[in-house]
């Protein structure tokens, strides 16, 4: 990690971990699918795509994973454009990310399938200003420098925030930052402000080193998926065990919102965060996640993104979303427009 950082034993964890919504891996980092193990017995594998504190995590702590009638091979990688090299080029089969790498993989053509979705709060996407920042509102953003990672769901985040303020993009001085080292520039004064995802929005908020200046709600979809190789669509028992495998998925985050704080536990040992910024996270966003259909609404956000990011030349084509999602698993889940799931505070 850089020098200058504030509370270092807090904010070390951080810099490794890329959440599944970042639009591109750190430089700093591996990019490939190392780690991982192999739960379940049968003759069937599934390869599965997972990030640190994702998906194994979650299903382990639900005790989803006992029971499995064929195999689930896990490769660990550190954000969703990676993983999703891994699902074009057949290594992996099914893996979790955030509502953008689709759509830059999508611009890039790849052989991918979105086959479910959760909706969940955007709250945890904000832009973060210093406690003692002038900026009260998003207009005062205007001229002033902005950190985010470039193609992440941060990044679209903060263009709509700034077109809801009236303004456009070229009127701040954004600084393309991965994480760790916006983290740095964010708690040394080198950027008046961040724009980011949970669990970082929790930690600088749980460290007292800054404040939200405006978040996501209303603004962004809110919206993760799975995505699944289309030729492990086509292979009859591989779809059988990606549908058991979705379904046992959507009973672990029914596990997460019932069980907050075992989860944080969970979550925190397998990160490496403090208890206190995995608990805040769950509770702002990580928890209220519903599972939703994989609908047309899904398809229509989505083609905002990727027009918006088409427009800033971000992705190399425009791109028809719908041709990259695959509706089989949606059965009676509800519409991906429902409320996502909320804590009642207990203070």
């Amino acid at each position: 990690m850089r020098r200058h950082l504030a509370a270092p034993a807090l904010l070390l964890p951080l810099a490794l971990l890329l959440a599944a919504c970042s639009g591109s891996s750190s430089a700093s980092t591996s990019s490939g699918g190392a780690g991982g193990g192999t739960d379940g017995q049968g003759p069937l594998t599934l390869n599965v795509g997972d990030q640190k504190g994702g998906s194994e995590a979650v299903l382990r702590a639900a005790g989803e994973l006992d029971d499995l009638k064929y195999k689930i091979r896990w490769s660990t990688f550190t954000s969703g454009p990676p993983l999703l090299e891994a699902v074009n080029a057949k290594a992996v089969d099914i893996g979790a990310v955030g509502n953008t790498p689709p759509v830059f993989a999508a611009g890039a053509d790849s052989k991918i399938s979105v086959v479910a979705a959760n909706h969940g709060t955007a709250s945890g996407e904000a832009i973060l200003v210093p406690n003692g920042s002038p900026l009260q509102k998003p207009t005062d953003l205007k001229g002033k420098s902005v950190a985010v990672a470039q193609g992440s769901s941060a990044h679209y985040q903060l263009i709509a925030s700034l077109e809801a303020a009236g303004l456009g993009f070229k009127d701040v001085k954004v600084k393309y930052l991965q994480p760790a080292d916006a983290l740095a520039a964010f708690t040394s004064g080198k950027v008046d402000a961040w724009a980011v995802w949970d669990p970082y929005t929790s930690q600088v908020l749980e460290s007292k080193k800054g404040r939200v200046l405006t978040d996501g709600d209303g603004l962004v979809n809110g919206l993760s998926f799975q995505v699944a190789a289309p030729g492990a669509l086509k292979d009859k028992k591989k779809s059988a065990a990606i549908a058991d495998y979705l379904k046992r998925l959507r009973k672990a985050q029914d596990w997460v919102y019932d069980h907050p704080e075992a989860w944080a536990k969970v979550w925190a040992k397998d990160t490496g965060l403090p208890y206190e910024v995995a608990l805040a996270a769950v509770k702002r966003s990580n928890g209220t996640r519903v599972p939703v259909a994989v609908d047309k609404n899904v398809i229509t956000s989505e083609q905002k993104i990727a027009d918006t990011f088409a427009d800033q030349k971000l992705i190399p084509r425009r791109i028809d979303f719908g041709g990259f999602v695959d509706t089989r698993f949606n059965g009676t889940l509800p519409p991906s427009t429902s409320k996502p799931r909320t804590y009642r505070e207990e203070s």
